[in-house]
């Protein structure tokens, strides 16, 4: 299977039902053009001619991304993309060859569940990811501000004055706006400045990282929606390790999009996917957009599908596992 980036933008970005067979696809061309993951497959000992169902296929640990450099052929990267970490942690890598096409899969992503880019304004409140030059989320946030077309810069770090002054501004316009933030901001944020934003798109990322007291996303959630008077509040589910992003628009269920999907294993067995709607156990992603990293990644959530199977939710983070950005923020069940 040979594969570029035109072909991967025209094939694997557009919307499209048959969505096992471009994961099997992907897969055998991954095994043959991945070096790491070809020695993961020969490790498990794993017979690739025999997997010919989703179900089958093996997840790489995403604990390789902070191990080694993740490339499907071979390229020079436009940008790494760096987690975040904190004392004694080692952060995760993903080798981007085109920040085009990562803006592209997470434009996708974001459109099929709000409509088009340009009916929205978006402000950010991500204080611990602007802190860093090579994160992912501020690239992604960036590009939506940009084809959006709203005509500034809608970053900010501690200056909640002025977010809260410009608020008031333009949600009195015709667009639609959306604060995206990361947990803890959103929390400081709500908690100095109460405030009537009803007609106000919330959007949190997790993350307390350390700042704040652990708690629930239907606790935070309860929060903000008091303190803004609003009915819900949306969340978004992304990572270093991933180009394409899932979003709940309330309730913290999260819809995955076309180049994205989740399986839930056994929390015993790594190889034992769950059945049953509902069942908590470690989330798997399918990601059709790393087609040049890997697109099966085991991941350290804890999670439930639902009957669907697009639907899923996030519980939480395995025992012992790194708490990190996107996934320090828990559920209740």
């Amino acid at each position: 299977m040979n594969l570029n980036i035109t072909n991967v933008n025209e094939f694997f970005l557009k919307e499209n039902s048959d969505f096992e067979r471009k994961a099997l696809e992907t897969f055998h061309y991954q095994a043959a053009s991945n070096e790491l993951y070809k020695a993961y497959l020969k490790a498990i000992k794993t017979d690739i001619k025999a997997v010919d169902h989703i179900c089958k296929i093996p997840f790489l640990p995403i604990s390789f991304f902070k191990t080694h450099t993740i490339i499907t052929g071979s390229f020079e990267p436009e940008i790494v993309y760096e987690s975040s970490k904190t004392t004694g942690q080692t952060s995760s890598k993903h080798w981007v060859r085109s920040k085009d096409f990562y803006y592209k899969s997470a434009l996708l992503g974001f459109e099929e569940k709000y409509g088009s880019i340009k009916n929205y304004i978006f402000l950010a409140l991500l204080p611990s990811y602007l802190e860093r030059n090579n994160a992912s989320l501020v690239a992604m946030v960036a590009n939506f501000m940009q084809e959006s077309e709203q005509g500034f810069e809608g970053f900010y770090l501690n200056d909640f004055q002025g977010l809260f002054d410009q608020l008031k501004a333009i949600l009195k316009g015709d667009k639609k706006v959306i604060l995206i933030g990361v947990s803890f901001a959103l929390l400081d944020f709500a908690e100095q400045f109460p405030a009537d934003f009803s007609e106000l798109i919330v959007m949190e990322t997790g993350g307390m990282k350390g700042r704040k007291k652990e708690i629930t996303r239907d606790e935070l959630h309860a929060i903000l929606k008091k303190q803004w008077n609003l009915e819900a509040i949306h969340s978004e589910y992304g990572m270093t390790e991933l180009l394409s992003q899932a979003y709940s628009l309330s309730n913290g269920r999260f819809q995955t999009c076309s180049s994205l999907r989740d399986l839930v294993r056994d929390i015993n067995d790594p190889f034992s996917l769950v059945k049953m709607p509902g069942k908590v156990g470690g989330i798997k992603v399918i990601d059709l957009a790393n087609i040049e990293s890997c697109s099966f990644v085991e991941t350290k959530d804890l999670g439930s599908l639902e009957e669907d199977g697009i639907r899923f939710k996030v519980l939480g983070r395995f025992d012992n596992s790194e708490m990190r950005g996107c996934s320090m923020m828990v559920s209740a069940p």
